[in-house]
């Protein structure tokens, strides 16, 4: 081979193995950017979801939202938020107050006891009866079901005053009433399921768009802080009240769990 041949090979050799670094560089290079890039949207996303765990856990629950929702007021209803609940005959010169919370089994046990004579001493006339509904059990648990459960008896209450009390029965009867440590009212479908043992309420789809929507979810909270805020001196339920002073069996505070404790006790107290 000559020395030119020779020279010629070495050049050609070396522009080879230039080539051949320049295209490696422009590998490596690349795959940096790739690297840097993939960090990016690493660090990007990372900081995305992080972003949107702080905006959820900032975001408030629907009842807290709900709070600052105008209040639809059902019918059957006066007062300010329609929180006045009177039920019964206009000619009933007395009005009984009845304290209740759709979880509490005391208020359960008290519906089924004496339920019956209540309503039958509405419908003769011998008083009305308003109710003042409260969630604070929900308070207690951080639960939803008073609350939710409230705003199904304002879409009862939207019917009737009928509906109302055969659906307040209804969810305080001891095949529907669950314990008081199961949240069992926060699921619409549940409380559907109730209000179809209801004439008026069985497949009512006005009623039932009512409580899936939340169509009564601001009232319910009123109609709580009525009872937060009442001037009856009730701190429990079921409370009750007649002409502004509390009715209990006894001097001790007892409820009036019995059939006769509440004809002895209502009936003192519809004579004075």
């Amino acid at each position: 081979m000559s020395k030119r041949n020779s020279q010629a090979a070495k050049t050609a050799a070396r522009e080879r193995l230039r080539a051949e670094r320049e295209r490696e560089a422009k590998r490596a290079k690349a795959k940096r950017q790739i690297v840097v890039a993939c960090s990016i949207v690493g660090v990007l996303a990372i900081a995305g979801g992080i972003g949107y765990a702080v905006v959820q856990a900032n975001k408030p629950t629907h009842w807290e939202a709900v709070k600052d929702e105008k209040v639809v007021t059902p019918a059957n209803t006066t007062g300010t938020d329609g929180t006045t609940v009177v039920i019964g005959k206009d000619s009933a010169k007395k009005t009984l107050k009845i304290y209740e919370d759709p979880r509490c089994p005391v208020c359960a046990q008290f519906e089924q006891t004496v339920g019956s004579t209540v309503k039958k001493d509405i419908d003769d006339g011998k008083f009305k009866m308003q109710f003042v509904g409260a969630t604070f059990i929900d308070n207690k648990d951080n639960g939803e079901g008073s609350k939710n459960a409230l705003s199904a008896l304002g879409a009862a209450l939207n019917v009737s005053d009928q509906a109302f009390l055969d659906y307040k029965a209804a969810l305080y009867s001891a095949k529907y009433h669950p314990d008081e440590t199961t949240d069992k009212f926060k699921d619409d479908s549940y409380l559907i399921k109730v209000a179809n043992t209801v004439p008026e309420l069985k497949g009512n789809k006005k009623f039932q768009d009512a409580v899936e929507k939340g169509t009564y979810d601001a009232w319910a909270l009123a109609m709580s802080k009525t009872f937060d805020d009442n001037k009856d001196g009730v701190k429990g339920t079921p409370g009750f009240v007649m002409d502004g002073k509390q009715l209990t069996a006894d001097s001790q505070g007892t409820p009036l769990m019995t059939v006769a404790d509440f004809n002895r006790v209502v009936g003192e107290a519809l004579k004075k």
